[in-house]
C-alpha cells in the first residue's frame, strides 16, 4: 500500500488526454493504496483568472472526479484552498529554494516568455507544489512528462530540509502510467492534446456532446497512405486515434490494426468516435446527476476535513523543526 498525491487545476475542463492519460489512472490506483485527490485552484492563480468561471471550473471538477469513479469512502477528495496548510507550507518551501532553480523551472521560462509583468506567483509556483505533496507523506506521484521536473524539485526540497532539520518529509517517487501517458492534439499529432489549445477542434472535452465529439474526430489530422497502422513517426494522427481507440474500447493496438485492414479512414474514424462516446457517456450521466447534488459538498467538506487532519500534523511537525512558533502548542 502506497500513499499518492495528486492535483488538477480548475483552469477548464478536463480533455480526453487528462482523463486517458492521467484521471482515469486515480481510479486504479485507489485499489490497495492511500490516495489523495486535489482540486489545486491556489496553483490557478498563477496567472489571471475569472472569478465566476474559476468557481464554476472547481465545482464541474469536483463532479468529474467522482464522475469517473474517486470513490470518497477510499480516498480523499478537496479543494487546495480550504486547507490553508497548503500555503503555510507552501511558504517554507519558498524559504527553502533558491532563485536559481526557480528560474529554471522549464514551465516559468515557457509562460513567462515574453511578458512585461510576471507574477510571482508564476515563479514561486513549484514550492507550494512541493507543499501539497510533502504535506500527506506522499511516496508516490502521478505525473506526467511535463511535471516531472517540478517532482524532482520537491524531493530536492525535502531532502534539503531533511538535512538540515531532521526527518520531517517523506521523499516522494514519480509514477508514470505505462500507457496512454500523452494523448495528442488532433490537429497536430506531435503535439500533446492540451486544454488551452485555441483551435477548438483540436482538443475532445470530457464533457463535449456526442455531436461534437464525432465532429472532431472525422475532422482529425491523418494522412495520404489510406493504411491504418501504428507508426509514431511517419503517422501520429493515425497513431493517436489508435491509441484513444485501444483505451476507449479496451481492445490492443495490434487487434484493431489487424480489424482494419484494408479498410477506409472513413469508417476508422467513425468507429474511434463510437468508441469515445461510448467511453464518456456514462461518465456525463454520472456528471449530471452530481453537479446539482448535495453530496458534491458533502463529499467536499469530509474531504476538507480528513486532508486537514493529515496536513495539520505535518505543518506542525514542520513548524517545530524550525524553530517557529510557540513549542508547547
Amino acid at each position: 500500500m502506497a500513499k499518492i498525491f495528486s492535483g488538477v487545476q480548475p483552469t477548464s475542463i478536463p480533455t480526453l488526454g487528462n482523463y486517458l492519460g492521467a484521471m482515469r489512472n486515480f481510479v486504479t490506483l485507489q485499489d490497495g493504496n492511500e490516495c489523495i485527490y486535489c482540486i489545486v485552484d491556489e496553483h490557478a492563480i498563477t496567472v489571471p483568472q475569472d472569478p465566476e468561471e474559476i468557481q464554476q471550473n472547481i465545482h464541474r471538477l469536483a463532479a468529474l472526479y467522482l464522475a469517473i469513479g474517486i470513490d470518497p469512502k477510499r480516498s480523499i477528495l478537496f479543494i487546495q484552498s480550504e486547507v490553508p496548510c497548503h500555503a503555510q507550507l507552501g511558504w517554507i518551501m519558498q524559504c527553502t529554494s533558491y532563485m536559481g532553480e526557480l528560474e529554471r523551472m522549464t514551465q516559468f521560462k515557457d509562460k513567462s516568455s515574453g511578458k512585461k509583468a510576471i507574477p510571482a506567483g508564476l515563479l514561486t509556483y513549484p514550492p507550494l507544489m512541493a507543499a501539497d505533496i510533502l504535506l500527506y507523506n506522499t511516496e508516490l506521484v502521478p505525473v506526467g512528462a511535463d511535471q516531472k521536473q517540478h517532482l524532482e524539485l520537491t524531493r530536492d526540497l525535502a531532502e534539503r530540509f531533511n538535512n538540515k532539520y531532521g526527518q520531517v518529509f517523506t521523499i516522494p517517487e514519480p509514477y508514470i502510467p505505462p500507457v496512454g501517458a500523452r494523448i495528442m492534439s488532433l490537429a497536430e499529432p506531435t503535439k500533446k492534446m492540451s486544454k488551452s489549445d485555441k483551435n477548438r477542434k483540436a482538443t475532445i472535452f470530457t464533457l463535449d456532446s456526442e455531436k461534437d465529439i464525432i465532429k472532431k474526430i472525422k475532422g482529425a489530422t491523418t494522412d495520404d497512405e489510406a493504411s491504418v497502422r501504428y507508426d509514431r513517426e511517419n503517422k501520429p494522427g493515425i497513431s493517436n486515434l489508435l491509441d484513444i481507440f485501444s483505451l476507449c474500447s479496451g481492445r490492443s493496438v495490434e487487434e484493431l490494426e489487424a480489424a482494419y485492414q484494408g479498410k477506409g479512414y472513413g469508417e476508422f474514424k467513425t468507429d474511434v468516435a463510437e468508441a469515445v462516446v461510448g467511453a464518456l457517456k456514462p461518465i456525463q450521466e454520472r456528471y449530471q446527476n452530481l453537479i446539482e447534488s448535495d453530496e458534491l459538498d458533502q463529499v467536499l467538506d469530509e474531504g476538507a476535513e480528513r486532508a486537514y487532519a493529515i496536513a495539520g500534523k505535518t505543518l506542525k511537525k514542520a513548524e517545530k523543526a524550525l524553530g517557529i512558533g510557540r513549542s508547547n502548542r
